[in-house]
Formats: structure tokens, C-alpha cells, sequence
């Protein structure tokens, strides 16, 4: 059967990578979150004064970029790969609200996003490939056999992003999510570089009122129906 790139575009907290994922492991298709590339970053950012408590230099950080390494190593227990930062393994340090404070300041500067979208297109030139992240059917895979682009309210999303965060343990308000939620939603949406958009050609999924097992069985049925029209 013929393979294809499959693009998921969407606002934070929409579940992305985990349908992602999950549609990726039904295909047999390779998974790139793009997310936590950005989110990488900007740990890196965060970790060397760049960004944060009231600091920004971002110009330093720009000229570092050269020595800055992703990799996504598969973790055959969990059935997916994890971000590694210069050859440490940041899966965990990535998921923080602090670093979703930042990451959308990080992910608008230019040099920034034309560095990981060359290596995100070379990683889909292959095809096989479910990608998820802001501008992947707009920019990255503008080609891509199949665009799905997620949404879902702000409260939804935040309720989600509130629960999961209390799940790893952090001590979070459900307003201080709101707002970082909102807060994101503007900057992706209104930066200069590759700002949020639905491509004119993608699907529209709005799973506000979704569960998880009632969002793959969809998604996974709009794939297959894209797979039989390419075959």
C-alpha cells in the first residue's frame, strides 16, 4: 500500500500528539512531534538564562543554535520516542507548564523555526510519517496526502492540559492554565513566521466534546478512507 505524510495541525492542548500517536502506531507510520522540538529549545533557552524570570536574549541564543542537537530516540517500553537535548533525555523536563510559558516566544523566532522545519521535512521525505505541530500542513508538508487541523474551546483544552499536569504532579490553578492556554492561542496565531492557520485543504476536528476512544475511531477512519483514495 502506498504510504503518505499525514499533517495535524491544531491549538495547544487539543490532544494532538496523543491522537497522533496513536494513529501513527495503527498505521505503522513513524511519529514526530514536532511540539517537543520547539519545547526543546526552549529549555535549552531556559536553562542558560535566554528566557525566563524576567530575562530575554534571545540574540544569544540564536548564535548557539549551531550547537544545539535533537534527536528522537525510540523507548520500546512506552511505544514511542522521546525528545533528547544534546544527548540527555528531556521528555519529562519538556511537559512543564513553565516551559509551555515560553514556548510559543521561542517557536516565533525566525531562525528558530527555520532550523527545525528543515529538519522536520527531512524527516517526512520518506513519507509513512504522522507529524503534528502549529504549521505542518502550511508549511513543513504543504503537499501532504492528508491535513487534519484540531481544535477544541479554550476551557476544553485547559481542562485537559489542568489534569494532566496535576497527574505528573505539579502544583497548578486551573486559571493559571486558562491563561497560558489563551496566551499561546495569540502568539501561535498572530507571529510573524508560520503563524497557526488552518491549511485551505484540511479537515476541520473539533473534539470538544470528545473522548479519546470516540476521537481515534474518527481520525482513524478518515486516514483509511485517504489511504484507498491514493492506492
Amino acid at each position: 500500500m502506498q504510504k503518505i505524510a499525514i499533517a495535524i495541525d491544531g491549538y495547544s492542548s487539543t490532544g494532538k500528539s496523543t491522537l497522533a500517536k496513536q494513529l501513527a502506531k495503527a498505521l505503522t507510520y513513524k511519529y514526530i512531534d514536532t511540539g517537543a522540538m520547539y519545547r526543546a529549545i526552549t529549555l535549552f533557552a531556559m536553562r542558560n538564562g535566554f528566557i525566563g524570570n524576567g530575562r530575554e536574549s534571545l540574540e544569544a541564543l540564536v548564535k548557539l543554535l549551531p550547537n544545539i542537537t535533537l534527536n528522537f530516540v525510540p523507548n520500546e517500553e512506552l511505544g514511542f520516542s522521546e525528545m533528547y537535548l544534546n544527548g540527555e533525555n528531556v521528555e519529562k523536563d519538556i511537559r512543564t507548564l513553565e516551559v509551555s510559558k515560553y514556548v510559543s516566544r521561542i517557536a516565533e523566532i525566525g531562525q528558530v523555526r527555520h532550523m527545525l522545519v528543515e529538519m522536520q521535512k527531512e524527516m517526512g521525505k520518506e513519507k509513512g510519517i504522522v507529524m503534528d505541530g502549529r504549521d505542518i500542513g502550511t508549511v513543513v508538508f504543504p503537499d501532504a496526502e492528508l491535513k487534519v487541523f484540531m481544535t477544541a474551546s479554550p476551557q476544553a483544552r485547559a481542562t485537559r492540559r489542568y489534569k494532566e499536569l496535576l497527574d505528573r504532579g505539579e502544583q497548578v490553578s486551573y486559571q493559571e492554565v486558562l491563561e497560558n492556554v489563551q496566551k499561546r492561542d495569540y502568539i501561535d496565531s498572530h507571529r510573524e513566521f508560520s503563524p497557526l492557520r488552518k491549511a485551505e485543504d484540511a479537515i476541520e476536528f473539533d473534539n470538544s466534546d470528545m473522548g479519546l476512544v470516540e476521537q481515534f475511531d474518527r481520525l482513524h477512519s478518515i486516514a483509511l478512507r485517504c489511504l484507498e483514495k491514493v492506492t
